[in-house]
Formats: C-alpha cells, structure tokens, sequence
C-alpha cells in the first residue's frame, strides 16, 4: 500500500511538472480562450448590425496578433472591385486547424462586419463561401463557433 502511494505520487508530481514545462515553453496557461471569448474587447468590436457581404480574390494570408491581449489570429487581404480590405477570421489555434484552406488568389465571398480598431478599418468575417463551401465563424449575433458551452 505504502508503494501505491508512493508510486502515485511520483507520477503526480511528473505530471504537473511536464504540464507547467509545457505552459511555460508555448506561454499558455490552457486557461480561458486567448481574449477570444464572449465578453472580450475584441468580440465587442463586432456590431451585428453593420453585417455586410463582399466577394473577391484573396491577395494574402497573414498572422496577425489584433490587439493586446489577444492571442494570434489569421486575416486576409482581399481584393475587391473597389478596394483591399483587412478580414479578421479568428484565433489560430482555430483556423489552422480547418480542413478547407484559404490561399492567395482563392475568390471567396465573406458575410461579416466592419470594426474599427487603433484608426484601422476591417471587417470580423461570420461566414466564408468558397465554391461551394461554406466556413461558419460566427452566427448572426457574433458568436464565435469556437467559444463552445455559452447561456441561452
């Protein structure tokens, strides 16, 4: 009995330890979603009534980090008729992790809304069309497909 306890202990103590290793290598603490949440800065960025729809041919893909306190996140560039907009899709961890990719020179069509943050303009994408895909990120509301369990 007194080696099962012992023995438990041991692996315990591993445990934690290649847990808090692993937190401080990434600078995670698997704790919360990033500032990508409900309830953060950024989601209050997104306002549903300004919902709008453009098409056009993505002239890149970047990493972006779209305010302090708020882990990465993938944008495009995309090239309208009319101008190049910033589209913000959402964290990282998230989009890379998508079977259907988006790249340079993909026309797509993006429903989402306008925000303006530190004087620059861009739009939070909801859905993404390519082909006849269909990339949900957020609903109507600006909820975002990642934030999982939320009240009613």
């Amino acid at each position: 009995m007194k080696k099962t306890v012992i023995a438990l202990t041991v692996v315990s103590l591993l445990v934690l330890g290649i847990s808090a290793e692993a937190s401080a290598k990434t600078g995670y603490n698997w704790r919360g979603s990033g500032g990508w949440g409900t309830g953060t800065p950024y989601q209050s960025l997104f306002d549903p009534s300004k919902l709008e729809t453009v098409k056009g041919v993505i002239e890149s893909v970047e990493m972006i980090n779209p305010m302090k306190g708020v882990h990465n996140a993938v944008a495009l560039i995309l090239k309208t008729d009319k101008e190049s907009l910033t589209v913000h899709l959402g964290p990282d961890w998230y989009i890379s992790r998508l079977d259907t990719k988006l790249n340079k020179g993909d026309t797509i069509e993006v429903k989402g809304a306008k925000a303006i943050y530190s004087g620059k303009t861009f739009i939070i994408a909801s859905e993404i069309k390519k082909g006849d895909a269909t990339l949900v990120l957020r609903n109507d509301n600006g909820i975002p497909v990642w934030a999982g369990w939320r009240k009613q």
